[in-house]
């Protein structure tokens, strides 16, 4: 890394004025941020995170943080003697998964994300999907991708029915900075796992962000040859799912990102959360630190 000390004071000012026109763009406007992988659980990384959310609220945005868990969840299992099982990239919940999950998001892993924040002197605030009535969701129906008459139970893993983003909506207006765990309710008030990309991806739609931005443990999409595709449409998008270039795990996200694009969030940037500030490169510079999907 270069040393930042010995960037002439002139240099610097040049490297601020030119976030001017982003702040300016997206001045008062909200952004959706998926927070998983990596970027989670390394500390160094892990405050770099909590100063972007907290400069970026400071400059009139307004991010939103949903957050993932996968590898504290398999830790936590782990110690219970429990082996996670995963059925098309979702994990099977059963009862005592679900209160494992319901644990580790909302007590340890948001809290953690929470106190990072308000750390960085930013004032966050933890919610899951039942909190104000955020995420009404039901039992996922997944069908077989190979056989569309076969389903599979995974168990308390859910489809969000709807979201409801008044209490967002309330604690932004406050200065608030959201942190949400991916748990919805459903009608009997059982809980529900849901996909953090999912819910990210919804929720931007709902609020009607500006930008829906992942952190991922990948550069962003890469074509066959492994080189980084930085700014694709969503057509675009559709013929890489069709000829096979995006499978695997990045397939639940960029679905969620696709669909967020064409319903009305006008930029979504898939980014490698283990590059250190990789969010203030992204939004405030014109360098492209991963892939942007264009609603159009």
């Amino acid at each position: 890394m270069t040393d930042l000390l010995n960037i002439a004071p002139r240099d610097k000012a040049e490297i601020l004025a030119q976030a001017l026109p982003y702040i300016r763009q997206f001045h008062g406007k909200t952004l959706v941020i998926k927070y998983g992988g990596n970027a989670m659980t390394d500390p160094e990384l892990q405050a770099d995170f909590a100063e972007d959310v907290v400069l970026l609220k400071l400059v009139g945005m307004n991010p939103v943080v949903v957050h993932g868990g996968g590898p504290q969840i398999e830790a936590a299992l782990g110690r219970l003697g429990k082996k996670g099982e995963f059925i098309q990239g979702m994990r099977v919940t059963d009862a005592e998964t679900m209160e494992v999950v319901e644990w580790v998001l909302a007590g340890e892993v948001q809290q953690d994300i929470v106190g990072l924040i308000n750390q960085a002197g930013g004032k966050a605030v933890g919610l899951t999907g039942r909190d104000g009535g955020l995420i009404r969701a039901r039992k996922l129906r997944m069908v077989d991708t190979a056989d569309p008459s076969k389903e599979h139970d995974v168990g308390q893993v859910g489809e969000i029915v709807a979201i409801d983003p008044s209490v967002v909506k309330a604690l932004q207006d406050d200065q608030f900075i959201p942190v949400i765990s991916p748990i919805g309710f459903g009608e009997n008030n059982e809980s529900y796992n849901i996909n953090a990309d999912v819910v990210a991806g919804k929720l931007a739609t709902v609020l009607k962000a500006e930008k829906l931005v992942l952190l991922t443990n990948t550069p962003g999409v890469l074509d066959k040859n492994g080189k980084l595709l930085t700014d694709l449409t969503a057509r675009e998008i559709d013929e890489l799912f069709a000829d096979g270039t995006i499978s695997g795990g990045m397939l639940p996200k960029i679905s969620g990102a696709l669909d967020a694009a064409k319903s009305g969030v006008n930029s979504v940037h898939i980014i490698d959360g283990r590059v250190p500030h990789a969010m203030l490169l992204e939004i405030l510079t014109d360098q492209a630190y991963g892939t942007m999907i264009r609603s159009h």
